[in-house]
Parts: C-alpha cells; sequence; structure tokens
C-alpha cells in the first residue's frame, strides 16, 4: 500500500489528476495480467458478482467492503473458498481506494452512493464496475462521465443485458428494417406489492455504521425502513423505476439505436393501489416523446397478477405468457410486433393473429457481462455498458421522476445541453444536498 493517508486521498487526487492517471497506468502497463480487484456493498448482488468473478482466470479479490460487519465478514470467508485465500475485510471504501495493488472495484451500494463512489474510484486510478441505476441525477451521472474520462478509467454499468447476443440480433432486426417505421415502444414494469408502512426510529444495529451507510444523503434518525427498504425513498433511490424499469429502458434504447435524450417527459402517478404514505410513487405512468417515435412506461408495486421471467425462461428454452410478463418491451412497427424480454428472454416477433414470424431465445446474460469488464480492463477496449452509453438510459428515470416531484407537469428538455428549458425547479433538483464530507466536486 503506498503511504497516502485516506485524508490525503482526495485531496492528492483533486489536485494531481493527471499525475494519479499517469502513475497508474504505468504501473498497470509493466504488471502481469492478473487484476485484483475489491468488492464494494456485499448484498446479494454484490455477493453475486464477487464470487462468479473470483472464479474467472487470473482474477482475485483482495477486498470485501460493507459499512455491515456480519455481511463483509461472511463473504471473506465465502471467497476463501473460491480463491483459496480469504480477502481483507474493511468498512471504508477509502481504504481500498489507497491500495494501488487494487485495479479495478465493484460498486454494489445503494444507490445513493454510486456516483460519489464512482468519482472516488476513478480518481484514484481504479476501473470501475458500478451497479444501476448508476445515478441519483443528470448532473451525477455527468460528473461520473467526467471522472472517467479525466482519469482514463473504464466504467461498466450493471446494464447486463447489453452483453447478451439476443439484444445484438433484435437491434440488428430492427436496423434491418423488418419491423418497418418504428412508431411506438412500451415499456412494462408492473410487479407485485403490498401497503408499505414506515417503521418507528430505533437502536442502529451492532456493528453497523448508519452514518456512513447515509453518506451523501441527509442525516436521519435510524429506522429499519430506511436501512433495509430505501426503495420508497427519495433520498437513496428512484424507486422501483431504478431498481427493475432501468433495466428495460436501457434495453429498449439499446435495441433501437441508442437515440439521444427525448425531448420531453410527462409523468403522472401516485400511491393509487394502497394508499401509503410512501414518498416514492406505488405507480407511475410516463410519456417520452422523441419526435419521430413516442415511448411509454408503466411503473409500479401493486400488481399480483403479474410476475417477472421465472428461471426456466432465464435459464432455459421456454418462452413466456407475454400478457402477464411484469418486465416485458413491446416495439410497434408498421409491419410487425417485436415482444422483447430482459434477462435471458429473447424476443419474438408477430403479426396479425399472433403467428411467430422469428424470435431469438436469450440466456441470462451475466455469463458475458462479467467477463466483458474484466476483459475490458485488460485491453482498455470500451466495455458493452460504457457509461456514456448508459448515462442517457439512466436519465430516463431522472426525467421522469423529476416530472413527477414537480407536479406531475411535462418538461421540455434541451438535450444537448441536458438542461429543462421550462422549469427552473426540475434544473435545481439536479444538484442533490451532499453533506459536507459527501460532496462531488464541480471539477472531478
Amino acid at each position: 500500500m503506498h503511504s497516502t493517508t485516506r485524508r490525503g486521498f482526495l485531496h492528492t487526487a483533486a489536485a494531481a489528476p493527471l499525475a494519479l492517471s499517469s502513475a497508474v497506468a504505468d504501473e498497470r502497463d509493466s504488471a502481469n495480467e492478473q487484476i485484483t480487484l475489491a468488492l464494494i456493498g456485499a448484498g446479494g448482488r454484490g455477493a453475486d458478482h464477487a464470487k462468479s468473478m473470483a472464479g474467472m482466470p487470473q482474477v482475485r479479490f483482495k477486498y470485501v467492503c460493507d459499512v455491515m460487519e456480519s455481511r463483509r465478514q461472511g463473504l471473506t470467508g465465502e471467497l476463501a473458498g473460491i480463491q483459496g485465500v480469504a480477502p481483507q475485510a474493511c468498512s471504508d471504501m477509502r481504504e481500498v481506494f489507497d491500495d494501488r495493488d487494487v485495479d479495478g472495484v465493484i460498486i454494489a451500494t445503494p444507490e445513493h452512493w454510486h456516483a460519489l463512489a464512482t468519482v472516488w474510484a476513478c480518481q484514484a486510478g481504479k476501473d470501475v464496475y458500478v451497479e444501476k441505476n448508476p445515478s441519483m441525477t443528470i448532473w451525477e451521472g455527468r460528473k461520473m462521465i467526467e471522472a472517467a474520462e479525466n482519469y482514463g478509467r473504464i466504467v461498466q454499468v450493471g446494464f447486463q443485458n447489453r452483453s447478451g447476443p439476443y439484444a445484438e440480433s433484435a437491434r440488428a432486426y430492427l436496423q434491418a428494417g423488418k419491423l418497418g417505421r418504428i412508431v411506438h415502444v412500451k415499456v412494462y414494469n408492473l410487479l407485485g406489492g403490498s401497503r408499505w408502512q414506515r417503521l418507528p426510529d430505533g437502536q442502529i444495529p451492532p456493528g453497523f455504521d448508519w452514518d456512513a451507510w447515509l453518506g451523501p444523503a441527509s442525516w436521519h434518525p435510524y429506522t429499519a425502513s430506511r436501512h433495509l427498504d430505501w426503495h420508497p425513498w427519495w433520498d437513496y433511490k428512484g424507486g422501483s423505476l431504478a431498481d427493475d424499469a432501468s433495466h428495460q429502458l436501457d434495453l429498449a434504447r439499446m435495441v433501437l439505436g441508442d437515440p439521444a435524450h427525448p425531448r420531453s417527459v410527462v409523468c403522472f402517478g401516485g400511491n393509487h393501489a394502497f394508499q401509503s404514505e410512501r414518498e416514492v410513487p406505488e405507480f407511475q405512468c410516463i410519456s417520452y416523446d422523441y419526435g419521430d417515435f413516442t415511448m411509454t412506461c408503466e411503473n409500479g408495486n401493486a400488481f399480483k397478477y403479474m410476475a417477472k421471467f421465472p428461471p426456466e425462461v432465464r435459464y432455459g428454452t421456454q418462452w413466456p405468457h407475454w400478457p402477464t410478463s411484469a418486465t416485458r418491451i413491446e416495439i410497434y412497427g408498421t409491419e410487425a410486433l417485436m415482444y422483447l424480454g430482459r434477462h435471458g428472454c429473447g424476443w419474438q416477433v408477430v403479426d396479425l393473429g399472433g403467428a411467430v414470424l422469428e424470435q431469438d431465445k436469450g440466456h441470462f446474460p451475466d455469463k458475458w457481462h462479467r467477463p466483458d469488464f474484466i476483459e475490458s480492463m485488460r485491453t482498455r477496449k470500451r466495455p458493452k455498458a460504457d457509461l456514456a452509453s448508459c448515462h442517457a438510459s439512466a436519465c430516463l428515470v431522472h426525467l421522469a421522476n423529476t416530472s413527477y416531484r414537480v407536479g406531475q407537469k411535462q418538461l421540455q428538455f434541451d438535450a444537448a445541453n441536458e438542461l429543462f428549458t421550462n422549469s427552473d425547479e426540475a434544473n435545481a433538483m439536479q444538484r442533490l444536498p451532499y453533506r459536507d464530507r459527501y460532496r462531488i466536486p464541480d471539477h472531478v
């Protein structure tokens, strides 16, 4: 480990970005092919990433970082059984960033930590795999892109469908004009749910750093309603729109050829199903205007008769029952309709009467997405889900949630400058009120 202290890390990184970037690049050029990683956020998804990547040739984890002691300690033992040596457990991600042995980090924290952790990692010369949704606001996404570019870092987003062959074949099908002219796209994220109830404030669990978990977000007394169920709070996430629908929105954009931002958005919704007092609404209905086509997204947590694709669809050869598939995409062309499913489902094109014209069955794409990140670290090529490509998908979440929060108002958007042209309030919402120790600077 180099001698820079954690306190000195941020000052050094901000003051001398070019020197830091060059030093890391030179060191990596002379190193062998082994990739040394650290996991930041040892929940279910993060643990899955670590256990899978630790089994890849010439890849090892040196750290498991989590603010919950039981999580970080439990996973180190599992990884020891995979890679032959236990990684170190730590609670402060800056310890990871200080270690020059670490080539890259997997950021699988709650969403409100994604941007700052990515910026810090890039400043420290680390490549990054950051889970979806990568940012909390449009401005955060821009800062992440700037950091990746300024420090020459690979940043892969956990939009794993971009690595699936079925996504590439769907895009090729559309590009060949076989659906005709694309007129409308429907994105669905209609999940089950129940009435949300806030739990009372309580004692911080032993071995858990609540202040560090909050990080950039405003301070609140501890409650399990925030810690263990952060999805309904604007402070930590964009709701199920960010948690799940972001996958479909990104997959739709990819197969459409990654169009730029829409020119307007409007989001209606509310707590219609259970009349709960949650901040993030139980249901949202969103319309995006792209000029030459429209896209809608229906998102919510109230539909027990809808379901995500089961394992036999994600990993097997079975096709779903499309009408009750909670996370399907429908692409309407002038010649035919494409049903498109995420996470290994695949796609089918149908005509009048439902006859299948063409199809491509998929498989859950982690098997390609994780190796793509490791390969990009080695070759320095852009990964399939490069941050710059995925930022516009993440912004679809931000555009919709902003529209809802400013009074369910239609917002006009200047795509080139990433600014709303008819709402100062909407623009102001893109800069969050970070706590002093956890601010993303204007210049990264």
